[in-house]
């Protein structure tokens, strides 16, 4: 009477288990499906973002924001702009940087424009730096509106500001060590007031010759991982298979259940 108290038992557990089973399979697979739902719509933003940055590399050079106007990596990250002032040289900065022509230095150059704002210019890339002493920082940098000078004009990909450092590698101003493009951190340790808060990455002058010393620009990477799809059908995979797998294990058990009324 005992063992058929205990089968009864296991009986009765049966259905119970086996919608405790059926519960849990249907949430992983709409985990699953919802995972890869989002992996779509990841998908066409990241098109939607490749398609706006392509547009504006592209696009004729327009005016860099002045000082005060609103800039975000959304709306304005590698636009094409141009702008016009004179090169304070003494001030430049070299941080550290890998290109296909090898490691070396960008070399990132105050401009100072005509209404005393002053925009961080990447001039391009260099193999060697100059020696510059560790030092505090700078006395301020003379820009005011209508401050003479040799004029340049420049056009390249207004980029946003890269505060900090690079990985595990933290900006060092006052040892004058750079590993990002940090526009503030440099402002600050070179003495310049009234900095724009982006920099721009200047377009290859074909006009000036390559030698060495003289910064080579145009050398911008613009790169998006896009992996969203291999994702969405991982994803949508798991969930096919999730539930091939449950379905599979019911029949099983349904067909021990028969064997054993």
């Amino acid at each position: 009477m005992t063992a058929a108290r205990t089968g009864g038992g296991a009986a009765q557990r049966g259905p119970v288990v086996r919608a405790a089973a059926a519960v849990g399979a249907v949430l992983v697979v709409l985990t699953f499906l919802a995972l890869g739902t989002w992996q779509v719509m990841r998908l066409q933003w990241k098109r939607d973002l490749i398609a706006r940055v392509d547009s504006r590399i592209h696009m004729p050079p327009a005016p860099a924001p002045l000082l005060g106007v609103p800039v975000s990596r959304e709306a304005d990250e590698y636009k094409h702009v141009r702008l016009e002032g004179s090169f304070l040289d003494e001030r430049s900065a070299y941080v550290m940087a890998v290109t296909d022509l090898g490691s070396g230095f960008w070399v990132v150059t105050p401009l100072c424009r005509p209404d005393g704002s002053v925009v961080l210019v990447n001039r391009g890339f260099v193999v060697t730096a100059p020696p510059r002493k560790p030092h505090a920082a700078e006395s301020p940098a003379a820009c005011a509106p209508g401050t003479a000078g040799a004029q340049s004009s420049v056009t390249g990909l207004l980029r946003i500001s890269e505060p900090g450092g690079a990985f595990l590698r933290q900006n060092n101003p006052t040892q004058d060590r750079w590993y990002s493009r940090d526009v503030e951190a440099i402002a600050a340790a070179r003495g310049l007031p009234r900095v724009v808060p982006y920099f721009v990455d200047a377009d290859l002058d074909p006009s000036v010759p390559r030698a060495p010393g003289v910064p080579v620009g145009g050398l911008t990477v613009v790169h998006f991982n896009n992996n969203h799809l291999s994702y969405a059908l991982t994803w949508y995979a798991m969930a096919l298979l999730s539930a091939g797998a449950f379905v599979w294990m019911a029949r099983n058990g349904r067909r021990r259940d028969q064997l054993n009324d």
